[in-house]
């Protein structure tokens, strides 16, 4: 007579194979979505420099165009930043669950001089 199944030590061998699989592919996926969401931050600070540019062809200044401090569109980063009536400088620091990520501050001026901490030239996508 034929027994038609699996025998413990299969079942156990599939589990162990699963776990390994999962223990390499979740910080895989953290990583990339991690890195996704970095263009957020670039987007929000790329918008609000624009609205500066804006409103300094109108007024020949920046002071006064825009009130900080200012989220990210998709709320991943917060914008703060410097102003006065020559230049500004813009920053966008992780908030909330992208704390996680390696890339902890995006900056922007009024040259279009973009640095990060790490400054590894990854965290703007150039790296």
């Amino acid at each position: 007579m034929k027994v038609k199944g699996f025998t413990l030590i299969e079942l156990m061998i599939v589990v162990a194979v699963l776990a390994i699989l999962a223990a390499l592919a979740i910080p895989i996926y953290q990583d990339h979505v991690d890195r996704t969401r970095r263009a957020d931050a670039i987007t929000g600070l790329t918008q609000t420099a624009q609205a500066l540019e804006r409103c300094f062809t109108r007024l020949n200044t920046y002071e006064g165009c825009v009130d900080f401090p200012t989220s990210s569109p998709d709320g991943f980063y917060s914008i703060t930043g410097t102003v006065d009536s020559s230049s500004y400088d813009l920053t966008a620091q992780p908030d909330g669950i992208q704390e996680r990520d390696d890339c902890t501050e995006f900056r922007l001026d009024e040259r279009g001089n973009r640095t990060a901490e790490p400054d590894t030239g990854e965290c703007w996508g150039t790296g």
